[in-house]
Parts: C-alpha cells; structure tokens; sequence
C-alpha cells in the first residue's frame, strides 16, 4: 500500500485498485494503534482516529483535493502515483 504522505505521526496511505468496498474514492489513515478509512470528501467510512487527527487530515484533504483526485483516478487504474506534500 503506497504512502502518499505522512505528518505529526499521521501516516496517509492509498491502495491500488481500491475502488469495491468504500465505492467512494478515500484513504487509508494510521495513527499510532488507530486505523481508519476517510473519503476524499472528510466522511469517517471505517474505523477510528481521535477527533484532533480526524480535524488535521480533513484539513490537510482539503488542500490537497486535486492532487488527491488525481492519485485516486490512478490508484483505481493501477498506474504509480507520487507523494503529496504534508501539513506544516
């Protein structure tokens, strides 16, 4: 599962051909013990992250939605794509 970003000890991740189980574009978001699953658009789909983190990543979501659209429409096609730039 490629790392698209990783930021105050967020780590993002997008998995190829990802598009059956959410049938939402998303990410996968780990922190810490916690894992979860969040739509490109900020809705929780699975599992859980504490609300602070939950607040950065829809945040750092929000900056970077095209980008992310973009890694999305290849993640889904099975084509590499490159790391976004994390939240400072």
């Amino acid at each position: 599962m490629p790392e698209l970003c990783r930021f105050y000890s967020i780590i993002i991740r997008m998995i190829y051909n990802d598009d059956t189980q959410h049938h939402k574009p998303h990410i996968h978001v780990y922190y810490n013990e916690y894992e979860a699953s969040v739509a490109l658009d900020g809705e929780l789909l699975a599992g859980s992250i504490p609300v602070k983190q939950v607040r950065l990543v829809q945040a750092w979501l929000t900056i970077h939605e095209s980008e992310l659209y973009e890694a999305w429409n290849k993640a889904v096609k099975g084509i590499p794509f490159g790391k976004i730039e994390p939240l400072r």
